[in-house]
C-alpha cells in the first residue's frame, strides 16, 4: 500500500503538536519535514531546535528534506536531533556521493530528491547508492503549489529505471498531492506519496488524512486484482 506522509509544515506552526496527534491518530507511519534555508528556495522554515522538539513529542518516523545549500554542512545535525531519513538534493552541494554515505554512517536512510526541473540524468550515480528517491511534482519552497503535469511521467520513468536496475530504494512523490491524483502518481510507480495542504488546509485534518489513508489502501487493492 502507497504509504501516506503527512507534511506537517503545511500546519499551523504554532501548532505542530496538534499535526503530530493528527497523524498519529489517523494511521499514518512516517512525518515529512521540509528544511528550507532562503536560499535553495525562497522560504524559510523550521530547523534543528523545532525537529528536537517534534523527535520528543512522537514515535512516528521523521523524514527531513534538506532544502538548503551545502547540505553537508548541516545533515549530522539533523540526524543527531532526530531524523530517521534524509534527503538533499544533487543541485545544492559537489559531495552528494559523500554525502550519502555520511548520512547513512550517521544511522539514517539516505534520499535524493530532485525537482521539476532537474533531470534524472543528474542522479544516474546514484542508482545504487540511495534508500529512496523523491520526485517532486511541484515547484519547491511553494507551499499549496500545483502539480506539475510533466512530473508524472519522471515518477514513471524513475520506476522504470528502478527495475531495469533490479533496485529496492523507494519512490516518493512530493508537492501538489491530494486524493484527486494519488491514482496516476501511485500507477507510475510512486510507494510513498507526501501530502501537506491537503491535509492540513482542510477543516478536519484528521478526517481528511483518514480519507487520503483510505484511498490509498483502495487503489492498492485495485492494483493488486
Amino acid at each position: 500500500m502507497p504509504l501516506i506522509a503527512p507534511s506537517i509544515v503545511a500546519a499551523d506552526w504554532a501548532r505542530l503538536g496538534e499535526a503530530l496527534e493528527v497523524a498519529e491518530s489517523a494511521g499514518a507511519s512516517m512525518v515529512h519535514l521540509d528544511v528550507m534555508d532562503g536560499h535553495f528556495v525562497p522560504e524559510i522554515s523550521i530547523g534543528l531546535p523545532v525537529l528536537a522538539s517534534l523527535r520528543k513529542a512522537t514515535q512516528l518516523a521523521i523524514e527531513v528534506h534538506l532544502l538548503i545549500e551545502c547540505p553537508e554542512r548541516y545533515a549530522n545535525d539533523f540526524i543527531a536531533a532526530g531524523a530517521d531519513r534524509v534527503s538533499f538534493h544533487v543541485e545544492a552541494t559537489r559531495h552528494g556521493r559523500h554525502l550519502v554515505e555520511q548520512i547513512r554512517s550517521c544511522g539514517a536512510q539516505a534520499g535524493l530528491a530532485v525537482s521539476p526541473s532537474t533531470p534524472l540524468a543528474a542522479i544516474a550515480e546514484f542508482w545504487t547508492e540511495i534508500d529512496f528517491l523523491t520526485v517532486l511534482t511541484a515547484e519547491p519552497g511553494l507551499r499549496a503549489g500545483e502539480l506539475v503535469p510533466s512530473s508524472v511521467a519522471k515518477v514513471r520513468a524513475a520506476a522504470q529505471s528502478r527495475a531495469d536496475r533490479r533496485l529496492n530504494f523507494a519512490l516518493e512523490a512530493e508537492g501538489g498531492i491530494g486524493p484527486e491524483n494519488f491514482d496516476e502518481l501511485t500507477q507510475a510507480g510512486a510507494d510513498i506519496l507526501v501530502v501537506g495542504s491537503a491535509i492540513f488546509n482542510s477543516v478536519n485534518p484528521r478526517a481528511r488524512l483518514e480519507e487520503c489513508v483510505r484511498r490509498a489502501a483502495r487503489i492498492h487493492g485495485s492494483m493488486r486484482v
